[in-house]
């Protein structure tokens, strides 16, 4: 990875320099009885004005001191650490939580993130919605001046060409389950309906949408703010290849255009991505910041120390060691808060020791939560006793508990007396410094309480998520963030249907349920059969839950409008940079 210190907003070394007109000037040619000194003379004159007007165009250089930070709020350019380079930008080929901080910027679903309010719902590219009394059809009117970056206009027939793109059975969108929730979306999904026009999704004109769920759907305006639901320009995408073609040119700066408060400006692999302001978003005069630089930092030491130095406003976490540093050096600047997240480990089911149901329980109980919080994480987290966390009325059943001496009686019925026998298995994670560290640490934990080797296999972000989504791994040290504030958003992902299972598990009873929840309107018994599936995953065990996420983070007191959220995802057009 490149290495982004020391540079301006421009991409270029050093400090911004002032721009000095210089005047044309004509050089003289002598006449013959011009001597050879007298050239010379003029010569040196006009070497001696360059230089004066060189010097002073330095000086003027260097008059300004301010640091990075100062610079770039007085052009209101917010500079983020974002963990990792995205896998793309095409938002139906991607799923990561680093591709949707850029997703937000670029597009937008027809609902927005509230800036301060948890659960609550802001006019995206939607003007307003309404739905039937049992909350199965909805209807959005969109922005009367809705358009792409381009100047052409957003209409319906974006989103039906999105939808219809996503759930295409030959393209294979990343995300296409989150459209599950749409009556007829997964039969078409799976090829069991070959007409889109029987997916419950329709335009009643130009500007009117309506979507028909197959049950009560009152989050809907939830979901429509992921980046499976936004919408994309058609007319571009036919313009570099089919609407089945996963991989085209149509994302490349120059290419791009979104309906976001931004827009695509350039694209330095491994280095930045930046977006500027986008003059045709519908609400652009809500919009202050003028661009978003994002930064591709893996190592948290880095981004911290590049945060000290004041040349980032947002890191994108912590290194556990430099929470309690912060906390006296940086108060106001460190950030603790909810996240409604869990950290697990996904069993591949297809390995033959994984596949006996006593040998992934046994690894779960030999995983001490308590002590990778304390010692490792260090971020006020807690223990995942389930997968869900508890929020609102849910609350997840408590399953999973550290036990030893169960863990070692579990490996020993399996036939491993102690570890004896049993084949090394590999741990799979992706390069970051606390992934690692916990990687060593469930390592290590594994070899104390049931005297098993497994080994750790590092990969890049993007290589990591190729491997997780075709299962070339054992043990894949995994975490989930909500799509949505609801608890189906951590439980429909372990459907035999979801292209975010990756674990080959699926259990006919825990769906059953899952699809009973999925039509009761009343929340307390929604929540009781809901629990009951989560006890199916848990008793499982394909996947082995360890702790719920916080977030833990450095915010320069420059930026305003940022507010604690428990998807931590920040309504971009609603921040500005002061000088503080």
């Amino acid at each position: 990875m490149l290495d982004p210190f020391h540079m301006n907003h421009a991409g270029k070394q050093g400090s911004i320099s002032h721009h000095v007109p210089i005047r044309k000037k004509r050089l003289h040619i002598p006449a013959k009885s011009d001597t050879l000194t007298g050239m010379l003379r003029h010569l040196m004159s006009s070497l001696a004005t360059l230089c004066l007007i060189s010097a002073t165009a330095l000086i003027c250089s260097s008059c300004d001191q301010r640091n990075r930070i100062e610079k770039s709020n007085s052009r209101q350019i917010l500079i983020v650490s974002n963990s990792a380079e995205p896998a793309g930008l095409d938002p139906q080929t991607v799923s990561g939580v680093p591709e949707n901080n850029i997703m937000r910027a670029l597009f937008e679903g027809l609902c927005l993130e509230h800036p301060e309010h948890d659960g609550q719902s802001l006019p995206g590219a939607a003007a307003s919605w309404s739905s039937n009394a049992d909350a199965t059809v909805w209807t959005f009117q969109l922005q009367p001046d809705g358009h792409w970056s381009d100047g052409v206009p957003l209409t319906t027939d974006d989103f039906l060409f999105a939808y219809h793109r996503s759930l295409h059975p030959e393209f294979a969108g990343k995300s296409a389950s989150m459209l599950y929730f749409i009556q007829g979306a997964e039969a078409f999904n799976k090829g069991e309906e070959k007409r889109f026009s029987q997916v419950g999704v329709k335009a009643l004109d130009s500007h009117t949408l309506e979507i028909t769920t197959h049950s009560p759907t009152p989050f809907l305006p939830e979901l429509t703010k992921h980046f499976a639901w936004f919408p994309v320009p058609k007319h571009v995408i036919l313009a570099h290849g089919d609407m089945t073609t996963p991989y085209s040119r149509w994302t490349d700066p120059g290419n791009l255009v979104s309906n976001g408060p931004f827009q695509l400006s350039e694209w330095k692999f491994n280095y930045y991505i930046e977006v500027r302001k986008n003059p045709h978003y519908w609400d652009r005069q809500q919009v202050s910041l003028k661009g978003i630089r994002f930064l591709p930092i893996t190592n948290t030491y880095t981004e911290a120390r590049m945060f000290y130095d004041q040349q980032l406003h947002a890191t994108y976490g912590l290194a556990p060691e430099m929470i309690d540093y912060s906390a006296q050096h940086h108060p106001k600047a460190l950030h603790q808060e909810p996240y409604l997240g869990t950290a697990f480990i996904r069993c591949n089911m297809d390995t033959p020791a994984l596949a006996d149901l006593r040998v992934r329980r046994a690894l779960a109980c030999a995983i001490d939560q308590q002590a990778i919080i304390d010692n490792i994480a260090k971020g006020k987290q807690q223990p995942a006793h389930g997968f869900t966390p508890d929020f609102g009325s849910y609350q997840s059943p408590k399953v999973i508990r550290f036990d030893p001496q169960k863990a070692r009686q579990l490996l020993a019925d399996a036939g491993f007396p102690n570890g004896k026998g049993f084949p090394k298995l590999n741990l799979l994670t992706a390069d970051r410094d606390l992934a690692k560290r916990l990687s060593e640490a469930y390592q290590d934990m594994w070899k104390k309480h049931l005297g098993i080797q497994v080994g750790i296999q590092q990969q890049e972000w993007k290589t990591y998520l190729v491997s997780r989504r075709k299962r070339n791994y054992d043990l894949c040290v995994s975490s989930w963030v909500g799509d949505y504030p609801d608890p189906s958003t951590f439980l429909n992902i372990w459907t035999q249907a979801s292209s975010d299972n990756h674990t080959g598990w699926h259990h006919p009873e825990f769906e059953s349920l899952l699809a009973r929840a999925a039509r009761d309107t009343n929340t307390e018994n929604r929540n009781r059969t809901l629990a009951q599936a989560e006890t199916i995953l848990l008793e499982q065990a394909p996947i082995l839950p360890v702790y719920h996420l916080t977030t833990n983070y450095l915010l320069h007191p420059s930026v305003q409008g940022w507010h604690p959220l428990i998807l931590n995802n920040h309504p971009y057009k609603f921040l500005k940079l002061t000088n503080h």
